[in-house]
């Protein structure tokens, strides 16, 4: 493991006590992953089915019949085999791993013996095995498999799922690479490159990060190689190849290195460049480390919704240009929110700059929890910031959102991204390096690190993301050093070591405080989080002259459960007053927002008219609004919506 950068800490090193996260680790431990294997295994009344595990007992040879789901259908079994591996890290679940185990013994009889996995091409023709990399996700599939069997044998120690996963990565590095009678080619949909550096760090076999490498750096290059394989293979063009996107689509117009904005289909795009920033890191490549934050900075700066979403339109599930940001046409797959977590994860591993760890908690608590009803069984492939329901049924430009959360998709790849990401919130949340424990995100929780040699154990306190006080508390007496946090939504702060205020500077946004601590020191940390009205870039055109309310980390939205239909004419004004209100017995219990708005109205139309003369100022009347969390809406039934409000 490269010393040089901030290692997050395992699963398995945290127990997490968080009020907030414990209870949603609980639910994708107790309802999501049963619910997503009965999915799986096609046990859902009225889902249609997945046919993932049928798949491979067919290609394993103890059922008969044809693969059925789309071409990537095996990479949802294995999302869902890393969630559980997750769970496991964190306390042993008998059910659970019988499941797994059951699934690993079938991938065990369906792997070929060259080592080759995929059951789309073993049951519809091995011998079109590597002939459409551009489409049909093989590779894809393939890092899944890794990222699975290293989570898997990281929580177990059993190793049946790795020496998988090894076996196939062997044959994909002797089929792929630059020496003379391998093909030139790299995945259509990116991911392998971050699985085969995870398989690298966890067996030190260096052909892993070279290929990895080898998949960045040979992707765009002339002849490009999707053009070539279309030639050769006679595969299907994709109606997005003539649009304005062409190969960008996949990120692979031009060489990677030559890439500074992000384009293209968002879920590949973000998972290329988090498998970019891994393979920088461990081979110390400044200079694709630098396309890596350029890349950052154009998403987070030009390309990202105030909730942490991106991707802005259905076309292509992708980015379009700077500051195109839709609130009601917009695609925002929850998978991409959940990439961008990947890719702001391992850009803080670089550095602890708080701007990454920003748009990770903003993505984190916002656009990727939205994408999950609270219990756990019902899931957004889509993330709008507004919704009329209506329009949602009758408007082919927003038919892809969808008013309520659906129990499964013909392409249900989010759900169990969903579940490994939750269960693996503790890894983003902390950090080690040197003598340095980094605190990204305040998820409560006991902890295990190994600083300079020597074994801490931490105590962290935090009633986050409803009230800002933090307390840590060292266990383990020694020289080391803390690193706190403060995010950039927060305009005022303090910090205190055993209740005496303590002198400290921001760095890049974070508070070292480097100390001989003794056993039982405690650090309380104090961040100010007044409800706090929002301004769009005026670039952005479709939130100019509107306002969004935030407090912490959280974004709020209008519901019309709260606040009644035609959520378009609500109108706020800048001094509005808030007051804040904890309900416990509200979806699962949340802090509200109450402020008066007025509702706009128009003399004139009695009538109904469409139009009428302007020679009348519009009217306001009063009316009290209640907020919500935004990642907590469509729980009470089908409603509008709204984050964005016209400001008065």
């Amino acid at each position: 493991m490269n010393k040089t950068i901030a290692n997050p800490l395992p699963v398995s090193a945290v127990r997490v006590t968080d009020p907030f996260f414990a209870p949603r680790i609980n639910v994708v431990r107790g309802q999501m992953l049963p619910y997503q294997w009965d999915a799986l295994n096609d046990r859902l009344p009225g889902a249609e089915p997945s046919h993932s595990v049928e798949n491979f007992r067919i290609a394993a040879g103890l059922s008969r019949g044809a693969h059925h789901g789309m071409v990537f259908q095996d990479s949802d079994l294995y999302k869902w085999l890393e969630a559980v591996a997750y769970v496991l890290a964190i306390e042993p679940d008998n059910a659970l791993r019988a499941h797994a185990d059951e699934a690993i013994g079938i991938m065990e009889r369906a792997q070929r013996q060259d080592g080759y996995l995929n059951t789309y091409y073993q049951l519809n023709g091995i011998d079109r095995r590597w002939t459409n990399l551009q489409d049909n996700h093989e590779l894809y599939c393939a890092g899944h498999l890794f990222e699975a069997a290293v989570a898997y044998y990281l929580a177990t120690q059993t190793d049946k799922l790795l020496r998988i996963a090894v076996r196939y990565a062997d044959l994909i590095d002797s089929v792929f690479g630059v020496d003379e009678g391998k093909m030139r080619g790299y995945p259509g949909h990116e991911v392998i490159e971050m699985g085969l550096v995870q398989l690298y760090r966890v067996t030190g076999e260096a052909r892993y990060l070279k290929l990895a490498k080898y998949f960045i750096d040979q992707r765009g290059q002339s002849p490009l190689y999707f053009e070539e394989e279309a030639k050769k293979d006679n595969n299907r063009k994709f109606y997005w190849d003539k649009t304005y996107m062409r190969y960008q689509y996949y990120q692979a117009g031009k060489p990677v290195r030559e890439q500074t904005v992000a384009e293209g289909h968002a879920v590949r795009a973000m998972y290329l460049y988090a498998g970019m920033a891994d393979v920088a890191m461990e081979t110390g490549d400044d200079e694709l480390l630098s396309v890596c934050e350029a890349l950052f900075t154009d998403i987070a700066d030009r390309q990202m919704y105030i909730t942490g979403a991106i991707g802005a339109t259905e076309v292509g599930e992708s980015f379009t240009y700077g500051y195109d940001l839709p609130n009601d046409t917009v695609y925002a797959e929850t998978c991409a929110q959940i990439g961008l977590c990947f890719f702001a994860q391992r850009m803080l591993r670089h550095s602890a700059d708080r701007r990454y760890a920003d748009v990770l908690e903003r993505a984190l608590y916002n656009g990727v929890l939205s994408g999950m009803s609270l219990d756990g069984t019902r899931f957004f492939y889509v993330n709008p910031l507004e919704v009329t329901p209506i329009a949602c049924e009758q408007d082919d430009l927003r038919r892809h959102v969808k008013p309520e959360r659906q129990q499964w998709y013909t392409c249900s790849c989010c759900p169990p991204n969903l579940a490994r990401i939750v269960c693996s919130a503790a890894s983003y949340a902390y950090a080690a390096k040197g003598d340095t424990l980094y605190v990204h995100l305040y998820l409560g929780g006991e902890l295990k690190a190994r600083l300079d040699g020597l074994d801490v154990e931490m105590k962290i306190e935090s009633g986050y993301p409803w009230k800002g006080e933090v307390r840590v508390r060292a266990m383990t007496a020694g020289r080391y050093a803390l690193a706190l946090r403060v995010p950039g939504w927060c305009r005022g702060w303090s910090v205190s070591i055993n209740g005496e205020r303590a002198d400290a500077e921001l760095d890049k946004g974070y508070i070292y405080l480097r100390c001989d601590w003794a056993a039982g020191d405690e650090v309380l940390l104090s961040l100010e989080m007044p409800v706090t009205l929002v301004r769009a870039n005026p670039a952005i055109r479709e939130d100019i002259g509107k306002l969004a309310v935030t407090r912490g980390p959280l974004v709020y939205c209008l519901e019309e459960a709260d606040n009644g239909a035609d959520l378009h004419q609500i109108a706020l004004s800048h001094d509005t007053q808030f007051e804040v209100r904890h309900q416990p017995d509200l979806l699962n219990g949340v802090y509200t927002l109450h402020c008066s708005g007025v509702r706009l109205q128009s003399p004139g139309f009695e009538n109904n008219a469409l139009y009428a003369p302007a020679d009348q100022a519009l009217s306001t009347t009063p009316v009290p609004l209640t907020w919500i969390p935004y990642y907590a809406w469509a729980n009470r039934g089908i409603g509008e919506m709204t984050v964005w409000v016209k400001e008065l």
